[in-house]
C-alpha cells in the first residue's frame, strides 16, 4: 500500500502507554499511519504541519481539555474524532456532549488495564477509525452555492406546496445532536409526528432521547419495532439499527426498526429513513437535513422531494461540519436552506401552527 492511501491517524493522550499501544496496534495493521500528541497544544502544532485523517482523542489531558479541543477543532477546522476516554461510558453525560461537539463516535476506555483493553479491542479501534476516515469527503467534491444567494434563507427549488405535512422526517450527523435539542425543544405538543435518524453509536441513543423527553414540551423516545408515530411525538432510530416507517393497516403510521446492511456507510442511515418515507408519506412528508460529514441523506431526500415533499437544509453558517447539507443542495434535493435558530418555526409554518404563540 502506497504512502498516500495510508489513513493517517493522531492519536492524543496524555498517557505515554496509551500512545504506545494505540500506535503500535494501528501501525500493524496494514493501512495505517499513527503519530501521537501527549496534549491538544502539541496536536494542534501537528495537524497544523500534517493533517491528519482521523484524530483519537482522550478527554482528560493537561494545559487544555480534550472537549473544549473538540470543540476548537470542529468550529475551526472540522476532521473525523474518535473519543477514546475512561470519562466517556455509554450513555454519560461527558460521551453525549462529545458526540454533541461532533465527535463521529466514543469508545469507553476503563481506568485499569488500558493496555489490556486496548488489545483485546484492536479490531474495534482499527474499525472505528477506518470507519471515521471513510466519512470525510473532498470539500471541492460537491460545488458550491451560488455565492450571489443569501446564507441565511435561500430558497432553492421554487416549488410551491398546499400540502401540510403529516410527518417531520429529520437526518443529522457531526454536531446534529444539539441541532435536534433545538428543534425539538421548539414544538408544541400536538406538533406533527418526528422521526429521526441521527449517527450515533449503540447505546447512546437511549440517553440522548430521555434527556430530550425531560427538555422538550413533546414526548422524545427511542424508537422500537412497532412503534405509533403519532402527533406530539419524536423517535429516534436506535444505534446501529435502522429505522423506517411503515403503514400500519389501520391508516396510521409506525416504526420499523431492523438491523441491516450499512448504508451510506451508516446505520441507522438518514437514506434509509428518508426513502421509507417518501415510499410510504410522500408529498405529505416533510424532509429536514442537518450538519453533518459525508453525504448520508442525500439520496433520500433526493426520493422525497421528488414525490413532491417540502425539503429544507441547514445552512453553512449554523453547520457543525456542512457536508450532508451541502451535498443535498448540490443534488438538488432541497427546496431551502435556512439557519437552524428558523427550522423549527418553518416546520410549524408548514403544519400550519402559529409559531407567534409561546409554548411551555
Amino acid at each position: 500500500m502506497t504512502t498516500r492511501s495510508l489513513i493517517r491517524v493522531l492519536a492524543v493522550d496524555d498517557s505515554a502507554v496509551v500512545r504506545q499501544v494505540m500506535a503500535g496496534i494501528l501501525n500493524e495493521r496494514e493501512g495505517f499511519s499513527t503519530e501521537t500528541a501527549p496534549d491538544p497544544l502539541i496536536a494542534q502544532e501537528k495537524i497544523r504541519k500534517r493533517r491528519p485523517d482521523v484524530i483519537v482523542l482522550d478527554l482528560e489531558m493537561p494545559r487544555m481539555d480534550g472537549m473544549s479541543f473538540l470543540r476548537q477543532l470542529m468550529r475551526h477546522s472540522p476532521l473525523p474524532v474518535i473519543i477514546c476516554s475512561g470519562l466517556a461510558g455509554s450513555g454519560t453525560a461527558a460521551a453525549l456532549k462529545a458526540l454533541q461537539e461532533g465527535a463521529v463516535s466514543v469508545i469507553a476506555k476503563p481506568n485499569v488495564g488500558v493496555r489490556e483493553f486496548l488489545q483485546e479491542t484492536a479490531i474495534q479501534l482499527a474499525d472505528e477509525v477506518r470507519a471515521a476516515a471513510a466519512s470525510r469527503r473532498d470539500p471541492a467534491h460537491a460545488p458550491p452555492l451560488n455565492s450571489a444567494s443569501p446564507r441565511s434563507q435561500l430558497s432553492v427549488g421554487g416549488r410551491a406546496s398546499s400540502s401540510v405535512p403529516s410527518l417531520v422526517v429529520i437526518g443529522a450527523s457531526t454536531g446534529g445532536t444539539e441541532a435536534i435539542r433545538q428543534i425539538l425543544s421548539a414544538m408544541p405538543p400536538g406538533c406533527p409526528p418526528i422521526v429521526i435518524t441521527q449517527h450515533m453509536p449503540a447505546g447512546f441513543t437511549a440517553a440522548f432521547a430521555a434527556h430530550l423527553d425531560v427538555d422538550c414540551a413533546i414526548e422524545v423516545r427511542e424508537a422500537q419495532h412497532g412503534d405509533a408515530i403519532t402527533r406530539g411525538r419524536a423517535l429516534i432510530a436506535p444505534g446501529n439499527f435502522h429505522l423506517q416507517v411503515e403503514r400500519d393497516g389501520r391508516g396510521g403510521m409506525r416504526a420499523a426498526v431492523a438491523s441491516g446492511p450499512l448504508v451510506s456507510r451508516h446505520r441507522p442511515s438518514v437514506d434509509v429513513l428518508m426513502q421509507s418515507a417518501a415510499l410510504h408519506v410522500g408529498v405529505n412528508a416533510l424532509g429536514v437535513l442537518l450538519t453533518g460529514m459525508g453525504r448520508d441523506g442525500v439520496d433520500g431526500l433526493l426520493a422525497m422531494h421528488a414525490t413532491g415533499a417540502r425539503t429544507i437544509a441547514q445552512d453553512e453558517a449554523s453547520c457543525v461540519v456542512y457536508g450532508m447539507p451541502k451535498e443535498a443542495v448540490a443534488a438538488g434535493a432541497v427546496d431551502e436552506v435556512l439557519p437552524l435558530s428558523r427550522i423549527a418555526s418553518r416546520i410549524l409554518q408548514q403544519s400550519g401552527r402559529l409559531v407567534t404563540q409561546t409554548w411551555g
